[in-house]
């Protein structure tokens, strides 16, 4: 089963870093070109200089920006700006925020992962990726030989024993690093050597699973990294660190483990597929409506929201269309995914909104194919219900679509089904920070 060892992690210089927040920075794929630039502009050590173009160098040839990121990386160690381990370690973690006014904590370790494919049913996947982006980090990440960014993955531990393993040896130790970020989210990480609370963490987890939350396109980079080194450099064997991958790891039992929706906007649907969207959608599901006058529209959304809530476990979805004053309310009637789909999509899949939407609403009724779906240019994703709504009554979108969230169990029994979900399916909230550590391909790390 899954084999997650310590490694020699880097870290930013404190001697050259007082302030952790002004490097640090969000996962790559979620930093729009407002946010990269404020990334830049705050520190030029920011980690962002590693991970994305420079704002204003996106139509440059992307292979210079590979080239000038792994420059940077080898200088910032040339320099001391980021300083190797020099033992083995694990890194616990944790992350204190809020949601909807309710205060939450996660906990969380940064481990290296030995790599295996997923047919193994070892670490297992649970969306769609696109090949795209997987090109981009495929040709960071051989340019750099780094990982800078963790993939969050999940584990089943009921009673917690990890968890309390890590932090029984960190009882009376000070935070490593301790930062509040831009959402006011504090985020904390200790550094943990000890051989026997490391060892005792690889047994614990040698007979688990793992489940890629958070970072499949990374992951499967890493796989087809594993396989470029294997035919390219002679010295590469089981001990290479190329067979390993860094790795953020949370327990399925962790209180703090939160899940957002990820609600579709349609932004180029024609007018004549939204015309017979109703009609043609109420043979498949029972719809109510909630009519709102367009300049005073608050409480009705309050409703619209909490009625949708309150509806988690009935498969219903919510709508909203540019230019109706109405919120729709739209529950899938017993058995219509059966009579549809039958056998053709697995019942593992057929429950799961995310799956109902895109298959039953976008594809059947709407007549989307999967090209459509994978285009950027057709649908956009936010996990907040307001700004969605905003965005289809103020014309940014024509339609919303808003969803429950995926839950834990669910994205679990996909996952060991060797099942995958269409894109977008899960959010786990908060993400995990880039530029707490970082781990060297090149060399001796474990």
């Amino acid at each position: 089963m899954a084999l997650v060892v310590p490694f020699k992690g880097i870290l930013y210089n404190k001697e050259k870093v007082q302030d952790f927040s002004s490097v640090v920075a969000p996962p790559y794929d979620v930093i729009c070109e407002t946010e990269k630039k404020k990334l830049c502009d705050r520190h030029p050590l920011n980690v962002v200089r590693l991970i994305l173009c420079p704002p204003g160098d996106e139509s440059k040839d992307s292979s210079l920006f590979y080239q000038s990121a792994a420059q940077q990386f080898r200088a910032w160690l040339a320099d001391r700006t980021l300083v190797p381990d020099s033992a083995p370690a694990i890194y616990l973690t944790a992350v204190d925020f809020t949601i909807d006014r309710q205060r939450f904590r996660r906990y969380g370790f940064i481990a290296y992962v030995r790599l295996e494919p997923f047919e193994r049913k070892v670490i297992l996947p649970h969306e769609r990726t696109s090949s795209k982006v997987k090109t981009d980090r495929l040709n960071l990440l051989k340019a750099t030989g780094a990982n800078f960014c963790q993939i969050f993955s999940l584990y089943a531990d009921p009673e917690q024993i990890v968890l309390k393993t890590l932090m029984d040896s960190v009882d009376q130790q000070k935070a490593e690093i301790d930062l509040v970020d831009d959402a006011g989210e504090r985020h904390r990480l200790w550094r943990i050597t000890d051989q026997q609370v490391t060892g005792r963490v690889t047994e614990l987890l040698r007979d688990r699973r793992l489940y890629i939350a958070d970072g499949h396109h990374r992951y499967e980079t890493a796989l087809n990294y594993r396989s470029w080194v294997a035919e390219n450099d002679p010295a590469f064997s089981e001990d290479h660190p190329a067979n390993y991958v860094m790795m953020s790891l949370s327990s399925t039992a962790d209180p703090g483990l939160v899940i957002l929706p990820s609600h579709r906007l349609l932004l180029n649907v024609d007018e004549a597929r939204m015309s017979e969207m109703i009609d043609r959608a109420a043979e498949y599901f029972e719809i109510r409506e909630i009519h709102f006058n367009p300049g005073d529209r608050q409480k009705a959304e309050r409703r619209f929201q909490d009625d949708l809530k309150a509806d988690l476990l009935n498969n219903t979805i919510g709508m909203v269309i540019n230019g109706q004053p109405v919120f729709s309310l739209l529950t899938l009637r017993p058995g219509a995914m059966d009579k549809v789909f039958g056998d053709a999509i697995p019942e593992v899949l057929r429950t799961l909104d995310v799956t109902i939407l895109t298959q039953l609403l976008l594809k059947k009724v709407l007549g989307y194919n999967q090209q459509e779906l994978d285009e950027e240019e057709a649908i956009a994703y936010t996990s907040h219900f307001s700004r969605a709504v905003e965005a289809a009554l103020s014309g940014k979108c024509r339609a919303a679509f808003l969803l429950n969230p995926t839950r834990s169990e669910q994205v679990q029994a996909v996952a060991a089904a060797g099942e995958i979900m269409p894109r977008k399916s899960t959010y786990y909230y908060p993400k995990v920070l880039t530029g707490f550590v970082f781990s060297d391909k090149t060399g001796s790390t474990i």
